[in-house]
């Protein structure tokens, strides 16, 4: 086969060696030159890859603009991340409460969330609190406050039944409420749950709370003083179990008394339920209390404001499942958590969890992670909408575009091929269709498109190179 000449070499990209296409250039090493070509031919398919990924980025480009701004769009929507740190308010340190969220506190940890527990006075502190914004979560005892009081506040949970205990040092005699005139009461500290029942109790007996004895202790201080001969009578809302109960019952001086008419009281209030506190509940091998005492007992409930972010409030749901599911003594006929005994609306999120369990994500993946897929997920929908026509459009559109470089050069081949094909053509007329054909193929040597398009440009270029050889016998016809 003949070398190509100088033009030809110019068109393909090459320079012609000296004294041959083929040969090496007179004193280069023939290694080094070989290595030449090589790089050259390297280079122009390089050129080739970039020309076909530019149209290919030119085309895929603007649906991928159009999703980045779908994306962008759709973003504005996304709820904002849950907070790294909330509070909750709790009560003293001695009470169940604090020692809850402490629980609580270990538990966010492990989901890399700070928890603050707050101490407080209690119930009433902790409402007040929660109305302010000043924590997001609070353990409220039921009975403390209404929604007609803070209405912006809603109920996540109750987790146990606390009985009201009543304390006394034996040799007093006390059989109802009304008895206790001219003793010195200790009914709790100020905004505690304790102290807001017994101002009912008071109240449901017509007893003034001014012309009583009232000490404002609560917890261990109430103890103290009845232990001490400060008070005569200890009023306490707490668990059977807990540090501050068993402490008192240890005296052999204290006796725990019945509160005769429970059964009144509890249909009076709607947040107290009567109890009966099953003989040796306390302590069976010293057969405390020794015999059943009749209770009230309000629910220990969680109470979330306005800024508890809705993924803390579930997973603040869950932690208090692993909490409290195990219940208490009293709690025999009662599963724990529940939305029973709430003075507030149940939250959304609170509904949804008693109703189905915690949010399915949360089951298989981190906090975090299930998380930010369930604030994502609002994306997904305007993407698919865009992505689908898309998956429809473009690729058809990439392959019109390569091909469309191909198949351009028909509707001057067909019109070379007309021009041509007339039996009368002159010779100087057919010999410039020839030279046309041949600028024709020079340029659609240079054409640059993606090897899976290959086979369709080889095609062209055969039928190009077949109109030539038609054209050349007509010419050779003629002369």
């Amino acid at each position: 086969m003949a070398a190509p000449d100088g033009e030809q070499c110019k068109i393909r990209g090459f320079l012609p060696a000296k004294g041959g296409w083929d040969s090496t250039p007179f004193g280069v090493d023939k290694v080094y030159w070989d290595d030449i070509l090589e790089l050259k031919k390297g280079l122009i398919i390089m050129k080739i890859k970039l020309k076909t990924l530019w149209d290919f980025v030119k085309v895929y480009g603007s649906g991928i603009v159009a999703a980045v701004v779908v994306l962008v769009v759709a973003y504005q929507f996304v709820a904002p991340a849950p907070p790294k740190e909330l509070s909750i308010a709790t009560a003293s340190k001695s009470g169940a409460y604090y020692a809850y969220a402490l629980q609580y506190q270990k538990l966010f940890e492990k989901e890399n969330i700070k928890l603050n527990v707050i101490e407080t006075s209690g119930s009433a502190e902790n409402l007040e609190l929660l109305a302010k914004g000043a924590v997001e979560v609070a353990f409220v005892q039921s009975g403390v406050g209404s929604e007609e009081q803070y209405p912006d506040l809603s109920g996540l949970a109750s987790l146990y039944m606390e009985p009201l205990l009543i304390f006394m040092r034996k040799g007093e005699s006390v059989d109802s409420m009304i008895s206790v005139q001219g003793l010195r009461l200790a009914i709790g500290a100020e905004g505690s749950g304790t102290r807001s029942i017994m101002l009912n109790l008071l109240k449901d007996n017509n007893l003034d709370y001014a012309a009583l004895a009232t000490l404002p202790l609560g917890g261990d201080e109430a103890i103290d003083a009845l232990l001490h001969h400060e008070a005569d009578i200890a009023f306490m809302v707490s668990k059977p179990d807990s540090p501050a109960v068993l402490k008192i019952l240890a005296n052999q001086q204290i006796s725990l008394i019945t509160l005769s008419r429970a059964e009144v009281y509890a249909r009076r209030h709607a947040y107290l339920s009567h109890l009966v506190l099953p003989r040796g509940v306390f302590d069976l091998s010293r057969d405390l209390p020794p015999a059943d005492i009749d209770a009230v007992a309000p629910a220990a409930t969680l109470v979330a404001g306005t800024n508890l972010h809705p993924a803390l409030s579930d997973l603040l749901l869950q932690i208090a499942a692993k909490v409290h599911s195990g219940g208490i003594l009293l709690d025999r006929d009662i599963r724990f958590p529940s939305k029973l005994f709430l003075d507030f609306p149940v939250s959304q999120e609170a509904e949804r969890f008693f109703k189905y369990g915690p949010p399915f994500l949360q089951r298989y993946l981190p906090f975090w992670a299930a998380s930010l897929v369930d604030r994502l997920k609002v994306m997904l929908l305007p993407l698919l909408a865009l992505i689908v026509p898309l998956m429809k459009i473009l690729p058809p559109t990439y392959r019109w575009r390569v091909r469309s470089r191909i198949y351009r050069w028909y509707d001057e081949l067909h019109e070379l091929d007309q021009r041509a094909g007339d039996d009368n053509a002159s010779l100087p007329f057919l010999q410039q269709c020839s030279d046309q054909l041949g600028s024709m193929e020079a340029e659609v040597r240079q054409l640059e498109v993606p090897l899976s398009y290959a086979e369709e440009l080889y095609h062209l270029r055969l039928h190009i190179d077949l109109l030539r050889t038609q054209l050349e016998r007509r010419i050779n016809q003629k002369v």
